[in-house]
């Protein structure tokens, strides 16, 4: 069943117009656990999942927007600033890029259906090997919520080229 996609498919390719990209994201080391609020549909159905980063499947690099400051909840105080690199060098901009250091996959297992995102360390060391972005309240991951509260900066770049690939499709058949 599609529950909610009964009549929207799910994009299976960037120049597909009239589709929709969903997923719940959680680190690939991390998986949803069984109380997750994410990844999970009722019985019968399945969590749509559609990798920005490789719409047709498989494993893609991720063009993240990721935020200078470190990501935290209302919970853990004040945001302080987060180490991009090693040693640390102050960040002029609000978001930042590291290419090549995060890929996805959209994994359908006993654990749910989800963008399971993979870090690729440096050898070096000279930028950081993590992210920040997890849910953590007194000191304690909530595994449940995954990657939620970065879902669209992992993702924004890809999703911008998407978009631009959906406007040239839809422009090109509107022409006809």
């Amino acid at each position: 069943m599609c529950g909610a996609f009964q009549h929207i498919p799910v994009c299976h390719s960037s120049s597909q117009i009239g589709c929709a990209i969903a997923f719940a994201d959680f680190r690939a080391n991390v998986p949803p656990p069984a109380n997750s609020r994410f990844g999970k549909a009722p019985e019968g159905m399945q969590a749509a999942c559609a990798n920005p980063a490789a719409l047709g499947g498989g494993s893609g690099m991720l063009d993240a927007y990721l935020s200078a400051s470190r990501i935290s909840t209302a919970s853990d105080g004040p945001r302080e600033p987060y180490d991009w690199t090693h040693p640390a060098k102050p960040i002029d901009t609000s978001f930042v890029k590291v290419p090549g250091l995060l890929s996805a996959a959209c994994v359908a297992d006993e654990h749910g259906s989800y963008l399971a995102v993979t870090l690729h360390p440096t050898a070096d060391g000279a930028r950081t090997n993590d992210i920040s972005g997890d849910v953590v309240v007194n000191g304690q991951v909530l595994e449940d919520w995954g990657l939620h509260l970065i879902d669209a900066n992992l993702t924004m770049g890809n999703l911008v080229a998407i978009v631009g690939d959906q406007t040239k499709a839809y422009l090109a058949k509107a022409r006809k």
